[in-house]
């Protein structure tokens, strides 16, 4: 994600890249990441100095060091990381407090309409209609479900007609599929599905660009992708 960024980095000519972090001990640890960039440095807090966004896609490990580091520094955070322990969600909501922070499990616009098309249906159809959620991701990919299937099955359950829990979940894990989800409606004689596939991991930096040029404008409080596509 992190090249994916900066690859795109120059159609979105209102941001600057001033820093490139990576872990301690990375490959990537002193390498340009950019013509004319600084060298990418494992040190945060030094990196946020005079920065007026952050994006993270690093993980979840380290999501909470890089929060802390965000909300000292005043700096707007975007953070892409899935998989977040469960603790770090009060610490979430303090920092939003303090700074714009917008935690997204899926930062692909189409990703992000699907979400409410499910929320929609979910509403709209009577409860004897089961809900099962797949995804498919690659072979690397470290939790599952994934957060865009959980957020999917989240936007279903916030309608309010089928009690939590009923949702199911497959999981597909191989190869260097970049993601994959679909959510079925499954009635007596009829099913209704919505889906999203993504072919390439360019979709999600895009999103995530456009979020994070929107997050840096708005005052403290915590955000969500659906918040940038009600303005539009």
């Amino acid at each position: 994600m992190g090249r994916s960024l900066l690859g795109l980095l120059p159609q979105f000519p209102a941001l600057q890249l001033i820093a490139a972090v990576v872990a301690p001990g990375s490959r990537d640890l002193g390498v340009d990441p950019a013509p004319g960039a600084p060298r990418a440095s494992a040190d945060l807090a030094v990196a946020l100095k005079g920065a007026q966004l952050a994006i993270d896609f690093s993980s979840a490990e380290a999501s909470g060091t890089n929060l802390r580091a965000c909300v000292s520094a005043r700096v707007p955070l975007l953070l892409g990381t899935t998989g977040l322990p469960e603790r770090l969600q009060a610490e979430l909501e303090q920092a939003a407090m303090r700074i714009p922070l917008l935690v997204a499990a899926n930062t692909s616009l189409a990703v992000t309409v699907l979400m409410d098309l499910v929320q929609r249906a979910a509403r709209a159809l009577p409860g004897s209609f089961d809900i099962q959620i797949s995804e498919a991701h690659h072979r690397h990919k470290r939790d599952a479900p994934s957060g865009t299937a959980l957020a999917l099955g989240a936007a279903a359950e916030a309608a309010g007609i089928r009690p939590a829990g009923a949702i199911g979940y497959a999981v597909t894990r191989g190869g260097d599929l970049v993601g994959e989800h679909t959510v079925h409606f499954i009635g007596a004689g009829e099913r209704l599905t919505l889906s999203h596939v993504a072919s390439d991991r360019a979709v999600f930096a895009r999103g995530a660009l456009q979020a994070g040029l929107w997050l840096a404008g708005q005052p403290p409080g915590r955000y969500r992708m659906q918040d940038l596509i009600a303005e539009k």
